[in-house]
């Protein structure tokens, strides 16, 4: 793949909903990848940001939000049979978009399954039901219904989305380091199997960004090198996590959800309040949020393996994130104001001056202990690369198009998850924007340098249980 590949021509309209960091990222790589005119694309928004951006590239703007009175009344004359829906908004229902999107024949992509707005926070609500997990099982009580329909990606971004590809070769390469023979799997059980003969008890998705700002952050002020209400609205939800087969018992806040998959827990605390222990090869040991995410969900959920009802394997799956210092500060601000978002926000753009997005997954307790696959962007090589893209949007952004391209070139699969796609296919779109696309084995766990300073309640008989992992 280059910089110039089309992948594909499409005749269709494409209408892209929500056009803040990653709508405004994205639509450069979607005029350069795909066969498309300007005129078939239509951006839908609930604000007036982006609009010059838009307009510079010639592609029309309607600032117009959408609700669950509107959308249905606006969208209709914009989508049919064989046409595009690229959902990259916040506050509006993806399960809505998806229905509707079934309707009319449309096929569907978002990076995160989304409520109506107020949804991650309505205290009607049991943290269960106000959970990723219950979001996902919503949308995947459609699947049966919606199967050989229009395709709809649902949750590919970075992560979740690009992180599942990587755990896929992340898989193949320790089976090769480890005198593992095997051919790549073509199924979910065949994944579930090799991650289990390989030993594999946890997965992180590792994250460290380290981008600077010329900029300080102000008293008052939350500032972020992604989207600022996506970030708070999964930061208030509670801290969710796929529950391995290995763990021995539930942390003392931590709870089953009582329908669905049971492939995940929860914690009765919000995730910008939950630390963990992670490592990734430049960063080494630190200490990350536990965001919730879909991935920590749908990837224990697909790599489970049964013996009839009974889990025989399931790996620990969680996100590990520390995002850029500032938003560090602005995520210790909001919470000493219980929860309520700052009066001012700012997007890190043009002012970033050096740093880079090390993203990756972290599989852990194979015969060569850790290893880190992933991709080391600078700021630096995401301006070359694209406009409008920092080194953490740039990442999901190219994702994004490579779940558009895989959707067209697989028109009637229905409802699909990360997981389940084609992850050769995907890492080979996204490869000439990944920076350094890196895979590193390290000598880290959870218990290193431990107990240093005060005695502490670990498990030494087996570093991998959570319990280890987080902060407390």
């Amino acid at each position: 793949m280059t910089l110039d590949t089309k992948h594909l021509t499409f005749t269709g309209r494409m209408v892209i909903v929500g056009f803040g960091s990653i709508g405004q990222g994205v639509l450069p790589l979607i005029l350069r990848h795909i066969g498309i005119a300007k005129d078939q694309i239509t951006i839908v928004t609930a604000e007036e940001r982006g609009h010059a951006e838009a307009d510079a590239l010639g592609v029309k703007f309607i600032n117009l939000p959408l609700t669950k009175e509107n959308f249905v009344q606006v969208l209709e004359p914009m989508l049919g049979k064989g046409d595009f829906l690229v959902n990259l908004s916040v506050d509006v229902s993806s399960i809505a978009l998806v229905e509707f999107c079934h309707k009319v024949g449309a096929n569907y992509l978002d990076t995160c399954i989304e409520p109506w707005a107020g949804g991650y926070t309505d205290t009607s609500l049991t943290p269960s039901l106000r959970s990723n997990y219950a979001l996902r099982e919503s949308a995947l009580a459609h699947r049966a219904t919606y199967e050989g329909g229009p395709t709809a990606v649902l949750t590919h971004g970075a992560n979740p989305g690009l992180v599942s590809h990587f755990v896929k070769q992340a898989l193949l390469n320790i089976a090769g380091d480890t005198g593992v023979a095997v051919d790549t799997p073509t199924d979910r059980a065949g994944w579930g199997a090799l991650a289990a003969k390989l030993g594999v008890k946890v997965i992180h998705v590792a994250e460290r960004d380290t981008q600077v700002s010329s900029v300080p952050k102000k008293v008052g002020e939350f500032v972020n090198t992604w989207s600022i209400d996506g970030f708070v609205g999964e930061g208030c939800q509670p801290a969710e996590l796929g529950w391995g087969s290995h763990e021995k018992q539930l942390p003392p806040d931590g709870y089953r959800h009582e329908f669905g998959s049971d492939a995940a827990i929860y914690l009765m605390r919000p995730g910008a309040s939950t630390r963990v222990r992670t490592w990734t090869p430049l960063e080494g040991p630190f200490h990350g949020f536990l965001i919730t995410h879909s991935e920590a969900i749908s990837i224990a959920d697909y790599y489970t393996v049964r013996d009839g009802n009974h889990v025989t394997y399931r790996p620990t799956v969680h996100y590990a994130y520390h995002p850029c210092d500032d938003a560090v500060k602005s995520v210790h601000e909001l919470a000493g104001k219980n929860w309520f978002m700052q009066p001012e926000q700012r997007l890190m753009m043009d002012e970033i001056v050096s740093g880079t997005d090390e993203l990756g997954v972290l599989l852990m307790g194979h015969k060569k202990g850790v290893y880190w696959y992933g991709s080391r962007l600078t700021v630096e090589e995401a301006r070359a690369l694209v406009p409008y893209n920092n080194a953490t949007s740039l990442q999901v952004t190219v994702s994004v198009l490579a779940g558009i391209v895989w959707a067209l070139e697989n028109p009637n699969r229905g409802i699909v998850e990360p997981d389940e796609m084609d992850f050769a296919r995907v890492l080979e779109i996204c490869a000439p924007y990944l920076g350094q696309v890196v895979g590193a084995y390290g000598d880290w766990n959870p218990l290193q340098d431990r107990g240093r300073l005060f005695p502490e309640d670990l498990d030494h008989d087996d570093p991998w249980q959570f319990k280890n992992f987080r902060v407390v």
